[in-house]
């Protein structure tokens, strides 16, 4: 509800001692234009601002509180705005929608200042222009606190999005990213570039036998072999389930072929789970080997790798195929 501004004289003064955005400017400079703003009320749990619906005023907090959320209303506050303090400015100053949602914590009661009024206060008092930029200036401040405060956690949520929690290795998500650059660079560089798809062979059983415990211990070992017996400059993800997938930079069929027997042979029999009580668990891998042929993109090299790991396991299991 929008109210007129009282025009008395030691009101407007009272009204206004206390509110940072007019701290210093002289009554006079800004009598008439004042009288050209309203007051407004507001109920807890009411919303003032929010992105997508365009704003052109300035709230100043007489009393009470406002709480300013990212992304929902019913999000954590990320601030606590209290008398004194004002919203909407970065909007006006930005001539865009506001980025955030404005919600009164409380009953609150605010100044209401138009931004073409907002404009010709900023023209008619220095003191005024002072304290806004003061204003913008701690809300920079603020928020790159905030960025600053939350940068672990970002990093932590994007290392989760990107990495197998089980193996450690990186995961599907991570290689639609990075497997399209390096190919991208290898075709650049006019060198080759093959895939390995490889297949846990006989894993289900395994699983329903001995459990998931033993389950995952198994995928962390051979996660852990895999790790060991690729070159550093290879990308290797887990692709899901007991599927893993290897891209070779600058390795040709041939090449690949004979890295991925070694691994094979190196998997097969006896995997330990690499605890200090080595248990030993019988294992045996499938694996496809594909070279990326002119013009094709991830998804081609994926499909033949995919169609000789098929060939792999239809051979008898335990097999590199091409």
């Amino acid at each position: 509800m929008l109210t007129q501004v009282d025009t008395n004289t030691d009101y407007r003064r009272s009204l206004l001692d206390g509110l940072e955005l007019f701290k210093g400017v002289s009554h006079d400079e800004i009598r008439d234009l004042l009288q050209r703003c309203h007051r407004r009320d507001i109920e807890t749990g009411e919303i003032l601002l929010s992105p997508g619906v365009s704003n052109d005023r300035i709230y100043i907090i007489l009393s009470g509180s406002l709480n300013v959320h990212v992304g929902s209303p019913e999000a954590p506050a990320l601030r606590n705005m209290e008398a004194g303090s004002c919203v909407g400015e970065m909007s006006i100053i930005e001539d865009r929608d506001p980025s955030a949602y404005v919600v009164a914590a409380e009953a609150t009661h605010m100044l209401v200042i138009h931004k073409d009024v907002l404009w010709e206060m900023i023209h008619s008092s220095h003191e005024f222009t002072k304290n806004l930029l003061m204003i913008l200036s701690d809300r920079v401040r603020s928020y790159n606190h905030v960025i600053a405060a939350n940068y672990g956690q970002i990093r932590k949520f994007e290392r989760h999005a990107t990495t197998d929690a089980l193996t450690g290795l990186a995961n599907r998500h991570a290689m639609q990213e990075s497997f399209p650059d390096e190919i991208t660079s290898c075709v650049q560089r006019s060198l080759p570039v093959s895939l390995i798809m490889i297949d846990v062979d006989n894993f289900k059983p395994f699983n329903d036998r001995f459990g998931h415990i033993a389950g995952d211990r198994a995928l962390s070992a051979v996660a852990s072999i895999l790790r060991a017996q690729f070159r550093p400059d290879d990308l290797l993800v887990r692709y899901g389930g007991d599927e893993f997938a290897i891209l070779l930079p600058g390795a040709a069929a041939e090449e690949a072929e004979v890295i991925a027997e070694r691994v094979r042979q190196t998997v097969s029999g006896t995997t330990g789970d690499g605890s200090d009580s080595l248990i030993q668990i019988p294992l045996t891998v499938s694996m496809g080997v594909a070279e990326l042929q002119p013009g094709d993109s991830l998804d081609a090299l994926s499909r033949a790798a995919d169609a000789a790991l098929y060939r792999a396991k239809h051979a008898g299991r335990n097999v590199v195929s091409r």
